[in-house]
């Protein structure tokens, strides 16, 4: 809940492509809902790990002030991932990318 009401954030596919997309919708009452639209689109490239498709959001708020997304993505080779989208008004999300670095002995 945020100062004006209710943010349910939810998978929706695409008529036109059939991509999965991650959607928001809003309430004052819990009972009727207002789409908001589309808050996460797929990757923005065919290579991205996430070009596919994105669902299964789950949103929390951190310390930081922040709130992240965890979502799940799909590579049109067909491959899953998590991900994560963080923001500070539930409506622009910007990707956080890992960086990861192994270490060998």
């Amino acid at each position: 809940e945020d100062e004006n009401g209710w943010i349910m954030f939810y998978e929706g596919v695409s008529s036109e492509d059939g991509k999965h997309r991650i959607l928001a919708a809003e309430s004052d009452d819990l009972e009727s809902w207002r789409k908001i639209g589309l808050v996460l689109d797929v990757g923005e490239s065919g290579e991205a790990w996430d070009a596919k498709g994105v669902g299964s959001p789950h949103v929390i708020r951190l310390d930081d002030g922040f709130f992240r997304m965890y979502y799940t993505g799909e590579s049109e080779s067909g491959e899953t991932a998590i991900g994560v989208a963080k923001t500070l008004d539930l409506s622009s999300w910007v990707r956080e990318q890992a960086e990861l670095s192994f270490a060998f002995e």
